[in-house]
């Protein structure tokens, strides 16, 4: 039986002591302070988050941190199968969150949860109080809005269904300190030095960037109706060619700051690399999702820490992104699309 919502929100009584604004995000940051001293898990997941190793592969024009973090065991070695999904309950349903777990509510049908398995420094996961599968086609609205209401402390991220996502089976986006993934302070650079311009207009500008490992497509935009639009071109020209009925594979980095947002989409072939299958001495447990996309590659043991190279993260990158061929297909048709809508009589 599901606990209802007002068991669940938090109360402005036991928020007030933790607040320092009334937005979204310092609620949220509030929310993390009082989930610590009551909730047990998510304050071992703290504990453990002191201990994290990090190392740095340093590409020139761009950085790859890699971290042992022994907390990320169950969300790295999660089961995403369709059989193993069935057999067990869902932990984002509201009647299966621990009895001392709160939230706040936000965005309509979401709920800001505190992630008992942290990377970033606050790390939140947004459910959507219906059980309804991870898909983005019809909820991409809400992640921009989410960004919005999060931006000022925070980035909002997107694991497709066979992108990382360990609860494919209900929708719901994560939520982390906004400077923590390097991509952030790294994207002006790039953007300078290898951006292709798909698209441009006083309040829409789309570009593409592949020349760090990774492959990916950037909306930046103060308007939300063109940035829904112009997702629809991209999704379209993402799925062109996949499986039908199957949402493409993707992950996504939002950030919103001074009234605009900056949205990144990282297109992928691939949920986990070969490395990941392999056994014994072979076998590296890295399993790609939107932070490894913005430059944290998270592994729960510690051999794989020590052994990981900068090679083995050129073959990851290489593996689970698209190829140069299919990108410079989707490219030609989001620039072409983009034109033909901007043309269209408003």
């Amino acid at each position: 039986m599901a606990r209802p919502l007002d068991q669940i929100a938090i109360s402005e009584t036991e928020l007030a002591p933790f607040l320092s604004g009334n937005d979204t995000a310092s609620k949220a940051h509030g929310l993390l302070q009082q989930q610590k001293g009551v909730w047990d898990m998510l304050r071992t997941g703290y504990d453990t988050l002191q201990s994290v190793r990090t190392k740095v592969h340093d590409f020139g024009e761009f950085q790859i941190k890699v971290q042992f973090n022994a907390g990320r065991m169950i969300s790295t070695s999660a089961k995403v199968d369709a059989a193993s999904i069935k057999e067990r309950k869902c932990f984002l349903c509201t009647e299966n969150l621990p009895p001392t777990q709160r939230g706040i509510p936000c965005a309509g049908d979401y709920l800001v949860l505190c992630n008992p398995f942290p990377i970033f420094p606050e790390h939140f996961t947004i459910s959507s109080l219906h059980h309804t599968p991870q898909l983005i086609c019809d909820s991409f609205r809400s992640l921009v809005q989410l960004t919005r209401e999060l931006g000022a402390r925070y980035t909002v991220l997107y694991n497709g269904p066979r992108c990382g996502a360990s609860a494919p089976d209900h929708l719901h986006f994560q939520a982390g300190n906004r400077s923590f993934v390097p991509i952030d302070g790294e994207y002006e650079g790039l953007k300078k030095a290898h951006a292709t311009r798909l698209f441009e207009s006083d309040s829409f500008r789309a570009y593409s960037i592949e020349q760090c490992l990774r492959r990916f497509i950037t909306f930046e935009s103060e308007d939300t109706s063109l940035l829904q639009h112009a997702f629809g071109v991209l999704y379209d020209a993402f799925q062109e060619g996949g499986p039908a009925g199957e949402e493409p594979m993707m992950n996504i980095l939002a950030f919103y700051a001074n009234g605009e947002w900056r949205i990144h989409f990282f297109p992928r072939a691939k949920h986990r690399p070969s490395f990941y299958f392999r056994e014994g001495d072979e076998k590296l447990m890295i399993s790609p999702a939107a932070v490894e996309l913005g430059g944290i590659c998270t592994t729960p043991r510690q051999q794989d820490f020590d052994k990981v190279t900068w090679e083995h993260l050129v073959e990851m990158y290489n593996e689970i992104g698209i190829s140069s061929e299919r990108f410079a297909e989707i490219k030609t048709r989001v620039a072409r699309e983009l034109a033909a809508l901007a043309s269209k009589p408003s």
